[in-house]
């Protein structure tokens, strides 16, 4: 479905369509970050074990995991903006019946509740895989040289994400907001603090969807082929490329290692910390902050002054320590000297937002310098294809990670941090050695 000659995107200029693609994804980030601080609780209030956590988030990653090569693929042959809307629309059917499943549980039982969670968190997933297809995109319209500033855009479209996406949900889990909302919505749409939430990212993505149909135009770009490749033939292609295999390994390794803090941290606050929905959603958003900093200014510019592959293994090193930290943050906290000034900002709380601030920068250097390396490695024709096989490694390591670190934290809530430092060792090994052996980019 390629835009037509007439059509604005003749007259788009390559910054426009970057700056379009980039807002689109940001809304839609939005939408998911809403979701976030309330997910934890929403699952604990059906009554069911705090492993249901990790496996639905599991059953997310699942299905991006099988739809991001195909998503990828498909944009490279058919074009990146149907796909993107045909995604962004099945977005909104996902978080509008994710916030039913409250109302399902009250009329049919704790089983057909749990069913319509995941079921919706599937369909959620399988949208997701559209991350792929925005990747491409922006390698489609931005040259090499600043490809990883570009990128590192989508990446800080993510911690902006996660800078209004949690704050926004926090404050529509609200009772003042619940309270208000019951008093004006109609009696059939129900208004709960997990319900608006889930309703707000819908509204997001809605709202993300009217902006691509009316303002994102088709990139002229370099299309490979129509090929018939299964998911099984996509991974066996990208891991018999030299150039690829180890980036799609350590997308594998990453998504598994950091899974402990994404599907984790949020209980590990209200257990040991004593935190609210409200009150992580506002430490998140100090995450998203410094993330949207990291990405959006300074791995660009760490970027025109080192090599992609240097400042991934600087990135895993930093994420490393940031994660050893974690789940011991207030024992080191209460080493600390008195801190003075206001009550609330006690030791425990500085040490945990200094972790924050490492965690984030190390999880900012090493993302936007795998994805990077990605499409600099990978011909023009097949952008989608290769960042569509190295996001589904993600969301592979996002599926097999959450049960096991959910499991893990039931053992012992360090352990999924722990363990997860463990395994960045290996990427850490896989990408020095890449930057010695791997040839140059390929120039499709």
């Amino acid at each position: 479905m390629a835009v037509p000659e007439s059509s604005t995107a003749t007259v788009t200029t390559p910054r426009r369509a970057l700056a379009t693609v980039i807002f689109v994804v940001f809304l839609d980030l939005v939408g998911f970050g809403v979701v976030i601080p309330i997910l934890p609780f929403y699952v604990r209030s059906f009554g069911v074990s705090d492993v249901f956590i990790g496996l639905l988030a599991a059953s997310y990653s699942l299905m991006q995991f099988v739809f991001a090569p195909l998503l990828g693929r498909v944009s490279d042959a058919r074009g990146r903006r149907p796909v993107l809307m045909l995604s962004l629309a099945g977005s909104v059917v996902a978080w509008t019946v994710f916030g039913l499943a409250g109302e399902i549980l009250s009329t049919a039982g704790v089983v057909a509740g749990v069913a319509t969670l995941f079921a919706s968190r599937m369909l959620a997933g399988a949208m997701g895989g559209n991350i792929a297809t925005a990747q491409a995109y922006v390698a489609d319209v931005t040259p090499l040289e600043r490809r990883a500033a570009s990128l590192g855009l989508i990446g800080a479209s993510f911690s902006l994400g996660f800078i209004f996406g949690p704050a926004l949900g926090g404050v529509l889990a609200s009772d003042a907001v619940v309270g208000v909302a019951r008093d004006v919505l109609p009696a059939v749409v129900p208004a709960t603090r997990f319900s608006l939430p889930s309703f707000g990212a819908a509204t997001l993505s809605l709202l993300a969807l009217a902006s691509a149909a009316l303002f994102l135009p088709e990139p002229d770009r370099a299309r490979g082929p129509a090929a018939r490749v299964t998911l099984v033939g996509s991974f066996v292609g990208a891991l018999s490329n030299l150039r690829l295999r180890g980036l799609v390994v350590s997308f594998f390794l990453l998504s598994l290692a950091f899974s402990g803090v994404q599907v984790m941290f949020i209980p590990f606050a209200a257990d040991v910390y004593g935190y609210d929905a409200t009150q992580t959603a506002f430490f998140l958003t100090y995450i998203g902050f410094l993330g949207a900093l990291n990405q959006g200014v300074l791995v660009g510019r760490l970027s025109t002054r080192y090599p992609e592959d240097r400042l991934a293994v600087v990135g895993a090193v930093f994420l490393l320590v940031s994660l050893l930290l974690l789940p011991f943050s207030p024992d080191v906290g209460r080493l600390l000297p008195p801190l003075g000034g206001p009550a609330w900002f006690t030791r425990e709380l500085f040490v945990l937002l200094v972790d924050g601030a490492l965690l984030s920068f190390g999880n900012s250097l090493l993302n936007v310098s795998l994805s990077t390396l990605v499409s600099t490695r990978a011909s023009a024709d097949r952008q989608g294809d290769a960042f569509g096989v190295t996001q589904g490694a993600g969301s592979l390591g996002r599926t097999v990670g959450p049960p096991a670190m959910a499991a893990l934290y039931v053992v012992g809530f360090p352990l999924p941090f722990v363990v997860g430092a463990v395994i960045l060792v290996p990427i850490v090994y896989i990408l020095a050695r890449s930057a010695r052996t791997t040839p140059g980019r390929a120039t499709g």
